[in-house]
């Protein structure tokens, strides 16, 4: 009987699923429980024509509803405003008039499906799909990220654009324009969870 022959393409195909399901298939499998986040960073790039700059904060509160895989997960994360420093109170002060932070006075995030694309059990890239909610603006986005478990804890660690204009965050020009910050920043999340023992129900959770 003639053995089967196996084309060059098909061969690398199935050597690429050999090599990377069964890690994935490990960490979208597995059961994730309900957490909170146990500590955390938002920080973002900024750019004015007077130099560049960094606005960051560490305090962020959020919520996961666990799931029996990665599918099922939901949640939340958000950072007041008015926490955001950036080394400069002048500066700082004029963020927050910019971003109306009496009247809108989180930045949030609300999870609506993790998809993940590849990777292996220590480092798992996912897309978080979801709502970001700015200065009384709601958009639908995507954010690239990466996700890793470490016990029963879960880190995930985003980096995104965005654009402030899309935000309506105006007054970012100053004397005459000039001083004038961008319209552009680089957003950065570093977020760990850690299982929540009495997860609350409160409004705050997405639903």
């Amino acid at each position: 009987m003639r053995r089967a022959e196996y084309s060059p393409p098909l061969l690398l195909l199935a050597a690429l699923l050999v090599s990377v399901s069964p890690p994935l298939l490990a960490q979208t499998r597995r059961t994730i429980p309900d957490a909170r986040v146990k500590s955390g960073t938002l920080s973002f790039d900024g750019h004015a024509s007077v130099g560049d700059f960094v606005g960051t904060t560490s305090s962020v509160s959020g919520q996961l509803t666990g799931g029996a895989d990665l599918a099922q997960v939901r949640g939340w994360v958000q950072a007041p405003v008015k926490t955001l420093k950036t080394g400069n109170g002048r500066r700082d002060k004029d963020l927050n008039k910019s971003m109306e932070s009496d009247k809108y006075p989180d930045i949030r995030f609300e999870l609506a499906e993790i998809t993940a694309k590849g990777g292996d059990a220590d480092s798992l890239p996912v897309t978080l799909k979801g709502k970001l909610l700015i200065h009384g603006i709601t958009k639908a986005v995507a954010l690239p990220a990466t996700l890793q478990f470490k016990g029963a804890e879960a880190r995930v660690r985003s980096r995104f654009p965005l654009s402030l204009k899309e935000y309506k965050i105006g007054g970012l020009s100053k004397m005459l324009g000039v001083l004038k910050m961008y319209d552009n920043i680089e957003v950065h999340v570093d977020v760990l969870f850690a299982p929540a023992r009495n997860p609350s129900s409160d409004s705050a959770t997405t639903k």
